[in-house]
């Protein structure tokens, strides 16, 4: 009882002092000192070794120019037997602010060398230095600690005031020298160093960067840094010599992983494809382990499907069937289920059909298997046979509930059932994917559900013709008739003009005339969105794809910023937010996150 009663009286006290401080705060914050004066000195008297309080108290005498009662509260809580180096640095402060720079000095390096006899004072007097911005007594400080044993922590520290400071040979050197180390410190020195570097290969900071890396690893080979330099390289587009970084780091680690190479083909594929399979044509023929060797063809047959002609992924595909056709079908199981996808792609649907059917057979687990009846869906309705979609769909996601891949079964029921006119169902499936855990799912879904309930008001039409006519066209789209889809949206935005269905149209025309390659007209089309009205849902979508177009195909540097910025400063809820931010940095060329 009486334990009870001492924690209540304890959290009955920190409240009331939590609530003081906070009204000190809010009078220090709106200038109002003096009855911030009152408040901090009431809680300092309560309790001396308030360290906040006082700190707070000191720097409301600092803006009141009572440095006096300042210095004799920083004197107080120093006394022989109790040492607050950290308030040494705020005594030197007050000094300083009182043009006492000799005095200054003095106090700043006794607080120094409070750290030479104890390291633990190090954090609390670098960051007291940098909170004044006295960077170069961080340093010292940061420094004096090192001295004695070393500390990530002060490293990492250390590194940033260099930066701070553009001191960047200093900030490169700490931060490789943490890597040394703390080679698991990599990712965040990556993000570090993105605050500095940009594509270009001549950026003064890059060739520091380049040059540190290359000195350091010749002093101290590690793995880490062919890693370091394979990450610059990447970030200035030049893959072939991240390549060859990769090659190192594969050989000196026994061969024992192939991520590397994977990733970097992904990265290569843009701008530099023929790389891309060079890469992975060096994982071919190097590895000995036939899981590896089969992640290395199934990326290079998917970034073929995206980049080759048809004749030539097939004649790929039937390459790879030939070269492991002892191995079980269940054993290179994704290779197959991609063939699937190409011919879905090459609209040979009767084969596609044919190729899931036998992996339906195979003894697959839940997820395999649903991944297969998502494609068997998708064959049926491009040959319009819409009931035994569903089935398909429905058994995805009875089998693997609250998944992702249930998720976008259940945005496919919805979509089948669109194409069908059953809006009324499809509205209830797209309730259901309001708390997608996808964002991209989500983002479709609600187009859907906006799309049916602004265009299906009875009072304005009966028959919903506007609205079907869509559904048939989206659904043309989705069966790969371009053509057939683009003449039903001409004819929609012909009979109705200035109806809610315009600007849904219009996105539709933009999205294939993109796919076409007809990238005047998609841009055309684009603006024609932007200019149509400022409430479309799809104006943030259309500022990205018109930023895309510019960018990768037109390579129209300048046009593409514009478009970026625009979405950036007047759409911040936009799902595609974050990727514009980093694309119109990065054009920019001030980071690379």
């Amino acid at each position: 009882m009486r334990l009870f009663s001492s924690i209540i009286a304890f959290l009955f006290g920190f409240t009331l002092w939590s609530q003081s401080y906070q009204l000190g705060e809010n009078y220090f914050d709106q200038g109002e000192f003096e009855k911030a004066q009152a408040v901090f000195e009431k809680l300092v008297a309560q309790n001396s070794r308030d360290l906040r309080s006082v700190q707070k108290l000191v720097a409301t005498y600092q803006e009141l120019e009572k440095y006096k009662l300042a210095e004799d509260l920083l004197l107080q809580q120093n006394k022989p037997k109790v040492i607050y180096p950290n308030l040494l640095v705020s005594l030197g402060h007050n000094y300083q602010l009182q043009d006492k720079n000799e005095a200054a000095q003095e106090a700043f390096q006794s607080a120094i060398e409070s750290v030479s006899k104890n390291q633990g004072y190090a954090y609390s007097v670098g960051r007291m230095f940098q909170q004044y911005a006295l960077l170069d007594w961080a340093i010292k400080t940061y420094e004096e600690a090192l001295k004695q044993r070393a500390n990530s922590s002060f490293t990492i520290e250390l590194a940033r005031i260099y930066g701070e400071k553009g001191n960047l040979d200093k900030m490169f050197g700490s931060y490789l020298d943490l890597l040394v180390d703390q080679p698991n410190y990599l990712f965040a020195v990556k993000r570090n160093f993105s605050d500095f570097i940009n594509e270009d290969a001549n950026n003064p900071a890059n060739k520091k960067l380049q040059q540190a890396i290359l000195a350091k690893n010749q002093e101290k080979p590690m793995l880490v840094f062919n890693e370091l330099l394979s990450w610059l390289y990447v970030q200035q587009n030049d893959f072939q010599k991240a390549f060859a970084q990769e090659k190192a780091l594969y050989l000196r680690s026994q061969k024992d992983n192939i991520q590397g190479f994977l990733n970097l083909a992904q990265q290569a594929k843009d701008s530099a494809y023929a790389t891309s399979q060079e890469i992975l044509n060096y994982v071919i023929a190097q590895e000995d382990q036939i899981y590896r060797i089969l992640q290395a063809e199934y990326l290079k047959l998917e970034l073929n499907m995206n980049r080759a002609e048809p004749e030539v992924t097939a004649q790929l595909f039937n390459q790879v069937f030939e070269k492991y056709q002892s191995l079980p079908l269940q054993d290179w199981f994704d290779i197959h289920l991609l063939y699937a996808d190409f011919l879905l792609k090459t609209k040979s649907y009767a084969e596609a059909k044919a190729k899931l059917d036998k992996l339906n057979q195979l003894n697959l687990d839940k997820f395999a298997a649903g991944q297969v009846k998502m494609r068997l869906g998708d064959v049926a309705v491009k040959t319009d046979k819409y009931n035994q979609a569903l089935i398909y769909y429905s058994q995805v996601q009875l089998d693997l509930p609250n998944s992702a891949l249930a998720e976008e079964a259940t945005f496919k029921i919805a979509k089948t059932s669109f194409y069908q006119g059953d809006f009324e169902w499809a509205l209830r499936q797209l309730n259901v994917l309001k708390t997608a855990t996808s964002k991209f799912i989500a983002n479709d879904a609600l187009q859907l559900s906006v799309l049916i309930n602004t265009n299906s008001n009875a009072v304005l039409d009966t028959t919903f013709t506007a609205l079907k006519r869509f559904a048939k066209a989206d659904l043309l789209a989705f069966q790969e008739k371009p053509n057939e889809a683009l003449a039903l949206l001409a004819k929609i935005l012909q009979e109705h003009v200035g109806e809610e269905i315009e600007d849904d149209a219009l996105f539709k025309k933009a999205s294939l005339l993109e796919n076409l390659s007809k990238f005047e007209k998609a841009i055309a089309t684009y603006k024609s969105i932007l200019n149509l009205t400022e409430k479309s849902i799809y104006i943030d979508e259309s500022l990205y794809a018109l930023a895309r177009i510019y960018e990768l195909e037109l390579k129209d540097k300048n046009k593409a910023k514009a478009y970026y910025e625009k979405l950036l400063f007047e759409h911040e809820d936009s799902i595609y937010f974050n990727e514009a931010r980093q694309k119109y940095r990065k054009l920019r060329g001030d980071l690379i996150k």
